[in-house]
C-alpha cells in the first residue's frame, strides 16, 4: 500500500511567529518607556519631579491635555473685558516657522533657542519691571515652575497662583505667562506662542491658570522688546497696572479689568497654592536653572 505525505499547510517558521510576538512585545515596549523617560529628564527641571512617579503623572495628565495648542479658547459673551491689551501694532507676525515644543511639565522649546546675550537682555528688562515700585510687580520663586523665580503682582485681582504673572526658563529662554483670551488669541494668530496642554480649565486649573500660554524665546534684541510687550499684557491682566505707559507723569492706577470675569469666580485654588502658600515663596534669580 501506497501512503502519501502530505506538507504541513503551514512551514514551522510560522508556528514560531506567535512565540516571537509574545516575548518582543515586552522588550519593544520597555525599549519605548526607556526611551521616553529619558526624553522627560531631558526637558530639565520644572515643576512635575524628576522622577519615576513624576513621570507616570505627566502620562496620565497627557490623555486629558489639548490636542491642540495652537486653537485660542472661546470668549463667552459675558466676559468682561471683551478685548485685550494687545493689538496689532504692538504685536507684529513673528518671522519663521513656530519652534519645536515638547513636554508638559516641564514643558520646553528645543529648536530656535536664544543667545546667551539675548536671554540676558531678556531677564534684564523683567527684572527691570520690579524697581518701579508703581508697576507694584516683586519677584519670586515661581509657584508654578519651582525651580526658577517669577514676577508676581502685589495687588492681583485675576486668580491666578499667588498673583503669578510670568517666569522665563533658562534652559530654552521661553516664558511662561497667563494672558487675557483675546491677547492669547493674538499671540496664537501671529505665532509667538501657544496655549498651555494644561490650559482647559475646571479642574486643571490646580496645575495652571486656563489663560496660561507659553511665549517663545526672543532671537534678537528686537524680539525682546515684541516679548516685553506681552508680559506687560500679562501685568495687565493678573494685576490691571499698564507699565508701558508712555507719559511717565502720567499716575498708573489700577484699573479694575475684571469687573465681572467668569473664569476667575469661583475658580479653584490651583495645585500649588494649596500645596505651598501662595505669595510665600522664596527669592529667586531670573537666571536660576529652569
Amino acid at each position: 500500500m501506497i501512503t502519501l505525505t502530505l506538507p504541513p499547510l503551514f512551514p514551522p517558521i510560522f508556528h514560531l511567529l506567535p512565540t516571537l510576538l509574545t516575548l518582543s512585545l515586552p522588550l519593544l515596549s520597555l525599549h519605548y518607556i526607556h526611551t521616553d523617560y529619558n526624553r522627560f529628564l531631558a526637558l530639565g527641571p520644572g515643576g512635575t519631579p524628576s522622577t519615576p512617579l513624576g513621570y507616570l503623572k505627566i502620562k496620565l495628565l497627557s490623555l486629558l491635555s489639548l490636542r491642540n495648542p495652537l486653537r485660542p479658547q472661546s470668549i463667552p459673551a459675558h466676559f468682561r473685558p471683551q478685548k485685550g491689551y494687545l493689538a496689532l501694532a504692538t504685536l507684529p507676525l513673528r518671522s519663521g516657522p513656530r519652534p519645536v515644543v515638547e513636554g508638559i511639565a516641564p514643558q520646553r522649546q528645543q529648536t530656535q533657542r536664544p543667545s546667551p546675550t539675548v536671554y540676558a537682555q531678556l531677564t534684564a528688562a523683567l527684572r527691570a519691571l520690579t524697581t518701579d515700585p508703581r508697576n507694584c510687580v516683586v519677584e519670586k520663586k515661581s509657584l508654578i515652575e519651582k525651580h526658577s523665580s517669577g514676577l508676581f503682582a502685589s495687588t492681583p485681582i485675576t486668580r491666578v497662583c499667588g498673583g503669578e504673572i510670568c517666569h522665563a526658563h533658562a534652559v530654552d529662554g521661553s516664558l511662561h505667562m497667563s494672558l487675557h483670551p483675546a491677547d492669547a488669541a493674538l499671540v496664537i494668530e501671529n505665532g509667538w506662542g501657544e496655549r498651555h496642554p494644561l490650559a482647559r480649565g475646571g479642574w486643571f486649573r490646580r496645575f495652571v491658570p486656563k489663560e496660561f500660554m507659553l511665549v517663545y524665546a526672543p532671537r534678537s534684541e528686537a524680539e525682546v522688546d515684541v516679548v516685553m510687550s506681552m508680559v506687560a499684557a500679562s501685568v495687565w491682566w493678573v494685576s490691571g497696572m499698564d507699565v508701558l505707559v508712555a507719559d511717565e507723569g502720567k499716575g498708573r492706577d489700577q484699573k479694575m479689568v475684571v469687573e465681572d470675569l467668569a473664569s476667575a469666580k469661583g475658580a479653584n485654588e490651583c495645585w500649588a497654592c494649596r500645596m505651598h502658600g501662595c505669595g510665600k515663596g522664596r527669592v529667586g534669580k531670573m537666571m536660576s536653572e529652569a
